[in-house]
C-alpha cells in the first residue's frame, strides 16, 4: 500500500511524519503518554522520573470543561504551547478533542447530564447537525472553528499533529458515538471543514474507536468513514486486557494503514508487543501511569524493552 496522507496536500512534516511511522511499525511501539491541561506537562516528567526515560509521544486535549478543572477550555494555548515545546524536544504530538455538544452555546460543558460529553442527541438535532446552514451546524462550524485556530498555530510551526478527534465512537457513552452512519459524516464533515475550509494541512487523522472487548460496543467497521479521511486507526483499552482480536481487525479495517493503541490504562505487556508487533504506538491516560501500572518493575522494564522505543532513541535514529 501506498505510504501517502488521506489529504492531498498534506504539508511535508505531516507526510514525512506518516512515512517514519510507516517506517517503524512492526520493528518497535512507540511509547506515549496523555497529559491533562490543568496538569501542563508534568506527567510527561513524572514517566521520566518512574523509568529514567520520556515518551515518544506527547498527548493532550483541546479540554471541554470548566475554566481551572481538568480539561478546562482556558488552557487551549498552553496545550498548544506544550506542543511546541514538546516537539522542539524531539516528541511527537498528538491530541484530541471532547468536543461540546453543538446542542449548548456554551464554551464549556460537564462530564454527564444534559448538554454533557455524555448527553445523548435526538434524532432531530443530528438531522439539524448534519444539515449546512441549521443553528445546531451553525454553532458546531463555530466550536470547529475555535480548534482550527490553535492547530493553525502548529501548522505555522510546522508541527506535524496525529490528530484523534470524536474518539470511542463505537461506545454508546460520548455524544458523538454510537450511530454509525451519523458518525461516519460527522466525521467526514469535520474533515472537509478542517482542511478544506480552513485549509489545515499538518493532520495525520486518526480513526480511534474503542476496544471490543467493553460492554455496550459495536464493531469498528460500521463506524469507519473510509479510507480517505483516515491515515492510522486505533482503539482504546482499559477493560479487556487486550485479549480480543482487536489487532487482527483493524490491521484488516485498515488495509495496510498503521494502527495504534490510542489510550490505555494497563500498558501492553512486552509479550503483546512481542505477538503483536505492528501497534505503532501505545498512549497511557494520564494518572493510569501510576494507578494502573504501580508496578515499578514493569514500568521500567517496559521502557527499557527493546519492543519499545523511547524519546532518546526517537531521536537518535
Amino acid at each position: 500500500m501506498a505510504q501517502k496522507t488521506a489529504n492531498p496536500n498534506a504539508t511535508q512534516e505531516a507526510k514525512d511524519l506518516l512515512k517514519t511511522i510507516y517506517d517503524l511499525t512492526g520493528k518497535q511501539t512507540l511509547a506515549g503518554q496523555h497529559n491533562y491541561p490543568l496538569y501542563s506537562d508534568i506527567l510527561q516528567e513524572r514517566v521520566h522520573n518512574l523509568t529514567d526515560k520520556y515518551p515518544v509521544i506527547f498527548g493532550q486535549d483541546f479540554g471541554y470543561s470548566e475554566p481551572n478543572t481538568l480539561d478546562g477550555i482556558n488552557f487551549r494555548q498552553r496545550v498548544i504551547d506544550n506542543a511546541i515545546k514538546w516537539h522542539k524536544n524531539g516528541c511527537i504530538i498528538t491530541l484530541m478533542w471532547h468536543a461540546v455538544p453543538p446542542t449548548t452555546r456554551a464554551n464549556w460543558t460537564i462530564w454527564k447530564g444534559e448538554n454533557g460529553i455524555q448527553s445523548k442527541l435526538t434524532d432531530k438535532q443530528w438531522k439539524d447537525l448534519l444539515t449546512d446552514g441549521t443553528g445546531i451546524n451553525n454553532t458546531w462550524k463555530s466550536q470547529v472553528d475555535v480548534i482550527a485556530f490553535y492547530l493553525r498555530q502548529l501548522q505555522d510551526e510546522k508541527i506535524p499533529v496525529i490528530f484523534r478527534p470524536y474518539h470511542e465512537m463505537n461506545g454508546d457513552w460520548f455524544w458523538w458515538g454510537y450511530n454509525e452512519e451519523n458518525y461516519r459524516k460527522l466525521y467526514q464533515m469535520l474533515w472537509k471543514r478542517i482542511t478544506e475550509y480552513h485549509g489545515i494541512n499538518n493532520l495525520l487523522w486518526v480513526f480511534n474507536a474503542n476496544e471490543l472487548g467493553s460492554p455496550n460496543v459495536k464493531p469498528y467497521d460500521g463506524f469507519y468513514p473510509g479510507d480517505d479521511y483516515i491515515d492510522i486507526l486505533a482503539s482504546d483499552f482499559y477493560s479487556s486486557g487486550y485479549k480480543g482480536n482487536d489487532y487482527d481487525l483493524l490491521l484488516k479495517l485498515g488495509k495496510g494503514k498503521p494502527i495504534a493503541i490510542g489510550e490505555c490504562g494497563k500498558f501492553p505487556t512486552i509479550d503483546l508487543l512481542k505477538k503483536q508487533p505492528k501497534w505503532a504506538w501505545f498512549m497511557c491516560w494520564s494518572e493510569f501511569l501510576e494507578t494502573a501500572n504501580n508496578d515499578w518493575g514493569i514500568r521500567h522494564d517496559l521502557y527499557h524493552s527493546d519492543q519499545v522505543m523511547t524519546l532518546d532513541e526517537y531521536t537518535k535514529r
